[in-house]
């Protein structure tokens, strides 16, 4: 009986080995789980011409194809167009990066700033795993080289745990920059052949000829106050508005102006002679619609209003305004001149 037993044992073990081996062959011969690599996946761009001052986001640049995904990608070989090394776009820079969403509603400077941190980054870098590329504001033109230099040539390294593919000979040819929208600065010369441009839209009558003014009788500057200038803080706007004589019109007079949400800013102080906020900067902050913007949220929109009566007992709802971006942060004044008749405030 003993004898039966121990045969029973030892043929259960000799095939319980058998079933062992038998799976371990089979999780030899099972397919590999490594992901795919696909001749299909390509980029669909392959120069860049990003404006430095501002942040630029390159998207829809590459089709995945049937490579698995997550993928991995990165720059490399970074050359100038001579094939000289290019560290300036490989070396780490202090950038500022949004943290949590800016949606309109901070309620000052400080709530603002608190949702933007510092980070290092390459001034230019592709998106790790989505292909994207993305120009840094804090890049200019006195360390990257813009047009009309040939700029730089880049390849990408696209991986996962398949294996690897190499895309060559990218452009990067960067555009000067123009420190506000619109502007008449040439994008590679960085000269302007004129020093102003006009508003968005207009609907006031002249003094003079009692006419109603078109957009080319009002001329829209933009300066920027010298660092170092008194009072001078680095995050200001500032609107003024001048006659033909180049004398001071007080903003009160446009007396349907929305002031409190003419821009996202703060500490407003208006005289006679301007009104003037703090802001962050850019302006707009992002591309995100908010009350102080285009309705896709494109640029800045500030709208200067008043009514007054014409003949025949007729009201007419007056503006002046203009859609428009500032890149580069300081103190900055937008002055409009009426160049060829002033505006008529007062009811015929």
């Amino acid at each position: 009986m003993k004898m039966k037993t121990n045969k029973y044992l030892l043929s259960a073990f000799v095939m319980l080995c058998g079933i062992m081996l038998m799976l371990v062959s089979c999780k030899k011969n099972l397919p590999d789980n490594r992901l795919s690599i696909a001749n299909d996946s390509q980029f669909t761009q392959y120069l860049y011409q990003p404006t430095l001052g501002r942040s630029t986001l390159f998207a829809n640049n590459f089709t995945y194809g049937n490579s698995s995904r997550p993928l991995d990608f990165k720059i490399v070989n970074m050359r100038t167009f001579g094939g000289e090394p290019a560290p300036e776009l490989t070396k780490l820079y202090p950038v500022k990066v949004w943290k949590t969403a800016y949606d309109g509603t901070e309620k000052s400077l400080a709530e603002i700033e608190a949702k933007r941190v510092i980070e290092n980054h390459p001034l230019f870098e592709i998106r790790p795993h989505s292909g994207e590329f993305l120009m840094w504001a804090e890049a200019n033109s006195n360390m990257i080289k813009a047009q009309p230099d040939s700029g730089y040539v880049f390849d990408v390294e696209m991986s996962n745990s398949g294996g690897r593919k190499y895309f060559q000979n990218f452009r990067l040819s960067p555009l000067r920059e123009r420190p506000y929208e619109p502007s008449p600065l040439d994008p590679i010369t960085g000269q302007g052949t004129t020093t102003s441009i006009s508003p968005s839209s207009i609907f006031i009558t002249g003094v003079k000829t009692n006419q109603f003014l078109t957009s080319s009788d009002v001329r829209v500057v933009f300066n920027k106050i010298p660092k170092g200038t008194p009072g001078y803080s680095g995050h200001s706007i500032s609107f003024k508005f001048v006659d033909t004589l180049a004398q001071a019109i007080d903003p009160n007079k446009f007396a349907l102006t929305d002031w409190g949400n003419l821009v996202h800013g703060f500490n407003m102080v208006k005289d006679a002679n301007k009104v003037k906020f703090d802001i962050a900067y850019p302006i707009p902050l992002t591309a995100y619609p908010t009350k102080f913007t285009t309705l896709d949220g494109a640029a800045a929109r500030v709208v200067f209003r008043f009514d007054r009566q014409a003949f025949g007992a007729v009201l007419q709802h007056c503006y002046l305004a203009l859609n428009f971006k500032i890149y580069e942060e300081g103190d900055w004044e937008i002055i409009f001149q009426f160049k060829n008749d002033k505006p008529k405030f007062d009811n015929d």
